[in-house]
């Protein structure tokens, strides 16, 4: 496969920029005329979107120049840059994320679509769907029993009060989708948030990633976190443990979006519709613990099959629509306003 060929290959310089402050050429490449030349914008980590785009580069000859940073970062930057777009393409963030943000993005069905599970399927061709990434709950091994941990309701118990780990959702996208799935799978509302913005104390942790090191290292009981994030730290050595609760859980997609306006539109497609294939689709399955969109595409043999799951409805566009209204009273549960009501 090529894949194994590029991966080899990893010492080739990529012409990229990982921030404002780096430059993309270098003194042993020509910058590409304008119709070769492709700008990403991604939240993914360098270890996903390098490989990918990488070979993107090989198939095409298209010069790529990639930005790092934060769903919200990068989307505020693209709101900044609307009325002249420097990016062609939003390459990560969750869908609700997405979506929140839609008058940014230019609507596009890429190659590929009618292969896709319809549950992944963005409502008016908004967005591409990426990779599909249940919620689960995390606990060490060694500090709670099998039983302790099942549902989402057991957070309530008197014994995670101030033990649970939870990443801001202002700042983290799957902690937005987790509010949002705690609501519809515990069938109360938005009472679930307020006794779960009690029991966190007024704690909340920086980013996703913080979250299971603090349950490895014994800081919290418990967490709530993306399964490839938990499956990842549990290969690095972690003692976690997953749990799927039976009340249900969400599997949202991350995806990409063309921006308005892009000034290399046309390569941006091209890269829209190399995301939803076989190739990109394995990778991401067999390297990065992630599940793909697509129909019938089996998962990594460690995972239980997606049908196997408890998924409860999750209605991203409403999701989107709703969340800066839902994260202002978020904001304000946790700081215990009304969370008692």
């Amino acid at each position: 496969m090529r894949f194994l060929r590029w991966m080899a290959a990893a010492c080739v310089l990529l012409l990229v920029s990982c921030g404002p402050a780096e430059t993309a050429a270098t003194p042993e490449y020509s910058v590409p005329p304008e119709e070769k030349r492709l700008c990403i914008y991604t939240s993914h980590k360098r270890e996903v979107w390098w490989p990918i785009v990488k070979e993107f580069e090989d198939r095409t000859g298209i010069w790529a120049e990639v930005t790092e940073g934060g769903t919200s970062e990068l989307l505020d930057r693209i709101r900044e840059e609307q009325d002249h777009p420097r990016a062609d393409i939003m390459f990560g963030g969750g869908a609700e994320s997405l979506q929140s943000f839609s008058d940014l993005f230019t609507p596009y069905r890429a190659e590929g679509w009618e292969r896709l599970d319809p549950q992944f399927q963005a409502e008016g061709d908004l967005w591409t769907p990426f990779s599909a990434l249940p919620l689960v709950l995390i606990y060490n091994s060694k500090l709670l029993e099998e039983e302790e941990l099942k549902r989402w309701s057991d957070l309530e118990d008197l014994t995670f009060r101030g033990r649970i780990a939870f990443a801001d959702p202002n700042r983290s996208g799957s902690s937005y989708t987790a509010l949002v799935t705690m609501m519809e799978a515990e069938g109360k509302g938005e009472k679930a948030l307020k006794l779960f913005a009690l029991q966190l104390k007024g704690k909340q942790l920086d980013g996703s990633g913080d979250v299971p090191d603090a349950v490895g290292n014994g800081a919290a009981l418990a967490g709530i976190t993306l399964e490839e994030t938990a499956l990842k730290k549990i290969k690095d050595g972690q003692t976690l443990t997953i749990v799927y609760p039976e009340e249900g859980t969400s599997a949202v997609p991350d995806g990409s979006a063309l921006v308005a306006g892009a000034p290399h539109s046309g390569n941006a497609k091209l890269f829209l519709d190399f995301t939803l294939t076989d190739d990109v689709q394995n990778l991401i399955v067999q390297r990065y613990c992630r599940r793909s969109v697509l129909k019938n595409f089996a998962a990594s043999e460690e995972l239980p099959p997606l049908q196997d799951l408890r998924l409860i409805s999750y209605d991203v566009k409403k999701a989107g629509d709703e969340r800066e209204e839902l994260l202002k009273k978020w904001e304000g549960w946790l700081l215990g306003k009304g969370a008692c009501e």
